[in-house]
C-alpha cells in the first residue's frame, strides 16, 4: 500500500478547472473501482494540490466526475491532516451544538479572490480511503471549512453559490483584477 507522500510523489501536475465549467456544476459519481485507475487519480489529485499550495482539492477540479477528495491543512489545534476521502457522507452539528466561524474562504477553482462565509466550526466527513477502508475524520478548524467545501464540490455547489449576489459579484471582479497570474493551466 501506498502512502498519501508516496502516492502525492507519483502523480502528475494537472490544470485546475475553474467555475462555469460544466463538470464543476454538476453533482458526481460514486466510486465503485478501488483499482490501479483510482490511484492514479488520486497521485494526480495530490500532486495537483500541493502544486497549487491549497487545502483541498476535489476530483471534478481535475476534470473527474468521481466522488472523492483530498485534504490536506491543519485542525484548530494546528495538527496539519492529510488523506483523501471516497464517497464521504458529510455530518455537521445541529441545534445547540451548531456554532457558526465567519473566515475568509477561496477556491482553487477560483484562485485570487477570497471572501467571507459562515460555516459549522466542526465537521465529520465518512467514507473510504483509496483502497477501499472505512474512514472517518472528524475536522474543526480550517480542516472543518475544508471537508465542507469539498464536500460541496462533489454536490455540483462552488462556494460562490452560498454567496450574496452582491458578494459573489465582487469576487469574480478580484479574481479578474489577478488572473493573469493564474494562466489556464494553472498550476501544471
Amino acid at each position: 500500500m501506498l502512502s498519501i507522500g508516496q502516492l502525492r510523489e507519483r502523480g502528475n501536475v494537472l490544470p485546475i478547472r475553474r467555475w462555469g465549467d460544466p463538470i464543476l456544476h454538476r453533482a458526481t459519481q460514486a466510486v465503485s473501482d478501488f483499482d490501479a485507475g483510482l490511484l492514479s487519480l488520486v497521485a494526480d489529485l495530490l500532486a495537483t494540490n500541493k502544486a497549487a499550495n491549497g487545502a483541498g482539492l476535489a476530483a471534478p477540479q481535475i476534470g473527474s466526475q468521481l466522488a472523492l477528495f483530498a485534504y490536506d491543512c491543519v485542525d484548530a489545534d494546528n495538527v496539519r491532516r492529510s488523506g483523501v476521502i471516497c464517497n464521504p457522507v458529510l455530518t455537521l452539528p445541529e441545534g445547540a451544538a451548531r456554532r457558526l466561524e465567519r473566515w475568509d474562504e477561496g477556491c482553487l477553482s477560483l484562485p485570487g479572490a477570497w471572501a467571507t462565509l459562515a460555516r459549522p466550526d466542526r465537521a465529520i466527513c465518512a467514507g473510504q480511503d483509496h483502497y477501499g477502508e472505512e474512514v472517518v475524520i472528524s475536522g474543526t478548524g480550517l480542516l472543518a471549512r475544508c471537508l465542507q467545501h469539498e464536500y460541496d464540490h462533489l454536490q455540483g455547489t462552488v462556494f460562490g453559490d452560498r454567496l450574496p449576489l452582491r458578494i459573489r459579484k465582487k469576487l469574480y471582479a478580484d479574481h479578474h483584477t489577478v488572473q493573469r497570474t493564474y494562466p489556464p493551466d494553472w498550476p501544471a
